[in-house]
């Protein structure tokens, strides 16, 4: 193959990649919580192709040589963090984080991070008599222990700005810390890496402590918690129907390419034959 099929055959897997993230932030637009993926583009290879000295000519101010190159690659996937708008629900456990925040739930027996903060309380199946948080799939909701949090059946429970669940036996009766909801700051996105189901995960080798802020007993956090809440999604429509149509055009063009590629190698077949 020669130079231009190659690079084009390279860059159009990559623009199908790139539209196959616009695709995903479009669709998950009224996720709760998601944080929109970015893809940009770089080059694969360049290389400079030397001429022959016949082309420097007097009064010539460019060098000898041109650069070729061999397409354009994804190199990463990156998420933007930028917080999305709050919108009410009234549901005392819907919960949306202020700041840099992650909540921690269980998926799967593993620890998982996210904002997405539509909780409810479900019966526990392993003591009947306590109700555990869980998320909207059912995925337990943890404590800054690393477990379940759960409370007594038959009370009320509220959810204040520190993430601190309280509950009451009645409305005179005071109330009781039940808990308080795990809420991690990571120090750096890149120890974190999306994963399905709107949760992050640590990336191979990282550690909570390296990933996350430790504070110390008593100090206070930067991230706030507002009950009765949720964070929107931060994909802005507008901006990803624009680059989907920009994505599309470099496509069709690069398609082009390719084609008259594969017509200029017929038409050298046909003449050596």
């Amino acid at each position: 193959m020669n130079n231009s099929t190659i690079g084009a055959s390279v860059s159009m897997s990559s623009l199908q990649q790139r539209l196959d993230i616009i695709a995903e932030n479009i669709a998950n637009m009224d996720t709760d919580g998601y944080k929109s993926k970015e893809g940009s583009f770089e080059d694969v290879l360049t290389r400079v192709q030397q001429q022959s000295k016949d082309y420097d000519q007097p009064g010539r101010s460019m060098p000898l040589g041109f650069n070729i190159g061999f397409g354009v690659r994804v190199p990463k996937v990156t998420s933007d963090w930028e917080q999305g708008t709050p919108k009410e629900t009234g549901n005392p456990t819907d919960l949306a984080l202020q700041g840099n925040g992650l909540f921690g739930v269980q998926v799967n027996g593993a620890t998982a991070y996210t904002r997405q903060g539509n909780f409810h309380f479900t019966p526990d199946t392993a003591n009947p008599d306590n109700m555990m948080l869980v998320d909207n799939t059912g995925n337990p909701v943890l404590n800054t222990q690393g477990k379940p949090l759960t409370v007594p059946k038959n009370v009320s429970a509220a959810i204040d700005e520190k993430g601190r669940v309280l509950t009451k036996t009645s409305e005179s009766a005071p109330a009781k810390v039940a808990g308080t909801i795990m809420i991690v700051e990571p120090i750096s996105k890149s120890a974190l890496q999306a994963v399905d189901g709107n949760f992050y995960m640590l990336a191979g080798g990282v550690t909570p402590q390296q990933a996350f802020v430790q504070r110390a007993a008593g100090e206070a956090s930067e991230v706030g918690v507002r009950s009765g809440y949720l964070e929107r999604s931060n994909v802005d429509l507008s901006k990803e129907m624009t680059e989907a149509l920009q994505i599309q055009r470099i496509y069709q063009l690069t398609a082009r390419a390719l084609s008259s590629s594969d017509q200029m190698l017929g038409l050298a077949n046909n003449m050596r034959g």
